[in-house]
């Protein structure tokens, strides 16, 4: 059975599980509402939770782990001289047997054991689907009954529904701190793997990076170098650039848009800023390289300067564009928010609207844009499409934006593009880069939340 199918079986089970449970409870008092604990809605609520929620983990508990079953039964009927005893050979015949069950290889072209291997492979998976068919209905049905009979008018039904309903948003939240945890924990071992095979003083103070590893003793052109400055230079001058140009911009829109503007003006204005977040990375990245590159080429050419065809200044200048509306919409919703008894005040003192904008609102406001702010330098620096397009893969060092540089999120995509083996330093290196984006990036944090706790006021 389909699992979409079959999660719609369980959705139409636990409604048919809440409706009994409504009717039951009304048929055990005769109707008489107020010789029940608690509210009919909650002994159905309790009842189609029961019904749903064991069944809907069995059928999530499989979908995780059915394929790596599966997988190991199919190697495990197979001789070892097939696939070896190590797993690279072994993940090799599985792509072959996968290419074949999904028909992107012929089974006339294919080996006969591996044709074999993959008809046996849809076997067992619908015996699977089968079984888990069989145990997830059962175990709704099981859960409904359950629940059916045990219900009476004294039951605490409302609090055993609100601690279910506790639970599951305990699991939620569990979920999210859980995912940030494993990907801490998975960057930071792989980058433990590459610091053992590379210093990490030529990693952090090495000013050349060319992470391509020889294969050969006779190879040239790969000099295997790692050191990360270039990098994080290239990544501090695009976002500085950016930061010119977005905070400015955006954080002057956003005081003119909330103080000054009409509302009919405010109306049409700020959706038009809003607009610059919607539009595709990869369209500013052709408006840089087709528009802005060539513009600051040219001008810097009729200067007499020497500017490269991908500069940091072209990714830099489109980058703060895009990023505008990360400032001026949340920098606009702040200052908006301070409360209109304050600029009362300020006025009734005489002040003017710029001094009350300068001395009264801003500093009301000034925890909710610093926020902005750093918002808008995380996402500076996680971009990638802009600087690939716009600014290049070249690592130089050099704090000249007319020249072509590199950022760390540009380099961690090329490092894992394509076939690579996580043996090696260079495709190790990534973690490494990431574990020090993450770092980086969790100082600006805590920066950030140290300058809004000094800051902050409270206001009634």
């Amino acid at each position: 059975m389909n699992q979409l199918i079959l999660i719609f079986v369980l959705l139409l089970l636990s409604l048919a599980a809440y409706q009994m449970g409504r009717r039951r409870a009304y048929g055990l008092v005769d109707g008489q509402l107020r010789k029940l604990h608690s509210l009919p809605v909650y002994y159905g609520l309790y009842a189609a939770m029961w019904c749903l929620l064991p069944a809907l983990l069995v059928l999530i508990a499989w979908t995780a782990f059915d394929g790596a079953i599966i997988s190991h039964l199919v190697v495990g009927q197979l001789p070892e001289s097939l696939h070896g005893a190590d797993a690279g050979s072994i993940n090799l015949l599985l792509n072959d047997i996968r290419n074949v069950r999904m028909g992107l290889v012929p089974p006339e072209s294919a080996d006969p054991v591996v044709v074999a291997a993959a008809q046996h492979w849809d076997h067992l998976q619908r015996i699977g689907y089968a079984a888990l068919a069989v145990v997830v209905l059962i175990l709704a049905v099981l859960g409904a009954i359950f629940t059916l009979t045990r219900i009476h008018p004294q039951q605490r039904a409302r609090n055993a529904v609100e601690r279910l309903v506790l639970v599951m948003m305990m699991a939620a939240a569990s979920v999210a701190v859980l995912t940030t945890v494993g990907i801490v924990l998975s960057v930071l071992f792989e980058s433990i793997l590459f610091f053992r095979l590379v210093p990490v003083t030529e990693f952090l103070f090495g000013t050349s990076w060319s992470p391509q590893m020889a294969m050969r003793a006779d190879q040239v052109g790969s000099s295997g170098a790692f050191g990360a400055v270039p990098i994080f230079v290239g990544t501090a001058l695009i976002s500085a650039i950016a930061m010119v140009v977005a905070v400015p911009i955006g954080l002057l829109s956003a005081i003119y848009l909330s103080e000054y503007a009409a509302p009919a003006f405010r109306s049409v204005a700020k959706p038009l800023l809003e607009v610059l977040a919607g539009i595709p990375t990869v369209v500013y990245g052709v408006f840089a390289v087709l528009v802005v590159a060539p513009a600051i080429r040219s001008w810097g050419m009729s200067l007499g300067l020497d500017v490269a065809s991908e500069s940091a200044l072209a990714a830099g200048l489109v980058m703060g564009v895009m990023i505008i509306p990360f400032v001026s919409s949340l920098s606009d919703d702040v200052i908006n928010a301070v409360p209109q008894s304050l600029r009362d005040g300020a006025y009734a003192l005489g002040a003017t609207p710029s001094e009350t904008t300068r001395k009264v609102v801003l500093p009301a406001a000034l925890p909710g844009i610093v926020g902005s702010i750093m918002l808008a330098i995380s996402r500076a620096i996680g971009e990638t499409m802009i600087v690939v397009m716009a600014a290049g893969l070249s690592a130089n060092l050099s704090f000249n934006p007319l020249e072509s540089v590199t950022t760390v999120t540009v380099q961690i995509v090329t490092l894992l593009t394509g076939d690579q083996e996580f043996d090696s330093p260079k495709t190790l290196a990534a973690f490494a880069l990431g574990l020090l984006l993450f770092l980086v990036t969790l100082g600006l944090n805590v920066i950030a939340l140290r300058v809004v706790n000094k800051y902050r006021e409270q206001y009634e």
